[in-house]
């Protein structure tokens, strides 16, 4: 469906030359939820620019449904984005025009009829939630609300690829939930194939089945969403990964005990997939003579399965807590020793 290959992006400025993309390869399966995170500069919102011709590549190519983008100008160029859709974080909506209004101005713009086009925007409507919002206008909406229109505005063409540029970076966390529901029922309705960009971990581990972790304009670490966080490779993977599986307040609770506990080990299991539904814990109290005291935990839901982490502090005789983590090893289950009393 979508085809980076070898692609690079340089910007030139009078300090020097600025590579923004630096050799990317990227292949992105028809009908995937496929996430690019990075933080500001890593080169995400260029590379995304970059699948609908808003930015051309210095070198390489971007290939989506067979069109070659990177190469393509003009009404050719313009069919072509008839396909690729884009949604931004702050709406980009026409504040003079009602919601159905909004919805109807590609439509208007490819000229299809009146009764038509009405026809089309009604569906729309009904597949993001907004009956009952028809005749109101963008300033009389919730962010959640203006997002919606956003997105029924870019399936108003039927496009087989929608991207999506920090979409939920301006909401809350609910309402960035309910977007997500949104665009992952979109996906599985429509086999609409999306490539979403952002800085939030949450948002790929909600809706993503593959990732792609940018740094300095390159693609540092790629692959299934759920092999990324069992197993994250590069250091800023793992600060990604942390924000869902230890944020700042459980780093804060599991130090503060840390002080406050004499015997003992804390340690902080990792499970993944089906080891996230065993019942380790009681399996530890019936088999080893150890005290099993569980500090917190997690579990979190990814498209292609459960990761987990919980903080537990197992106390006894050395050699009985030994055994006890052996065990854990021999389940599948991530260990790390928090402390060594």
């Amino acid at each position: 469906m979508i085809s980076i290959k070898n692609v690079k992006k340089i910007y030139s400025s009078k300090s020097g030359n600025v590579m923004a993309v630096d050799n990317v390869n990227i292949e992105i399966k028809d009908g995937e939820i496929f996430g690019v995170i990075g933080y500001s500069g890593a080169g995400k919102s260029t590379l995304i620019r970059m699948l609908n011709g808003l930015e051309l590549p210095t070198e390489g190519t971007v290939t989506v449904a067979d069109k070659i983008v990177s190469k393509i100008k003009g009404s050719e160029l313009r069919k072509a984005r008839q396909e690729i859709s884009m949604i931004f974080q702050h709406f980009n909506l026409l504040w003079s025009r009602t919601v159905r209004e909004n919805i109807a101005f590609p439509l208007e713009i490819a000229g299809i009829g009146k009764s038509q086009r009405m026809k089309r925007v009604d569906e729309l409507i009904k597949l993001v939630g907004l009956e009952g919002r028809e005749d109101s206008y963008p300033s009389q909406l919730s962010g959640g609300q203006k997002q919606r229109v956003g997105i029924a505005r870019a399936l108003a063409n039927n496009p087989k690829v929608l991207l999506c540029d920090e979409a939920t970076s301006a909401l809350d966390p609910q309402t960035t939930d309910s977007i997500l529901e949104l665009l992952v029922d979109i996906n599985k309705r429509l086999g609409l194939t999306i490539v979403l960009i952002t800085h939030e971990m949450h948002v790929i581990r909600k809706i993503c089945h593959r990732v792609a972790v940018m740094e300095g304009g390159k693609v540092v670490e790629l692959g299934p969403v759920l092999d990324v966080f069992k197993n994250p490779q590069e250091e800023i993977t793992k600060r990604f990964v942390q924000q869902v599986t230890e944020p700042e307040e459980t780093k804060e609770t599991i130090e503060h005990l840390l002080e406050h506990i004499p015997n003992g080990k804390v340690i902080q299991l990792g499970f993944v997939g089906e080891a996230a539904e065993q019942p380790l814990i009681t399996n530890l109290i019936r088999n080893f003579n150890v005290t099993v005291n569980i500090l917190q935990g997690k579990i979190s839901q990814t498209q292609n399965g459960s990761y987990g982490t919980l903080f537990i502090h197992l106390d006894g005789a050395d050699d009985e807590i030994t055994k006890a983590i052996d065990y854990i090893h021999s389940q599948q289950v991530g260990v790390e020793v928090m402390t060594n009393a």
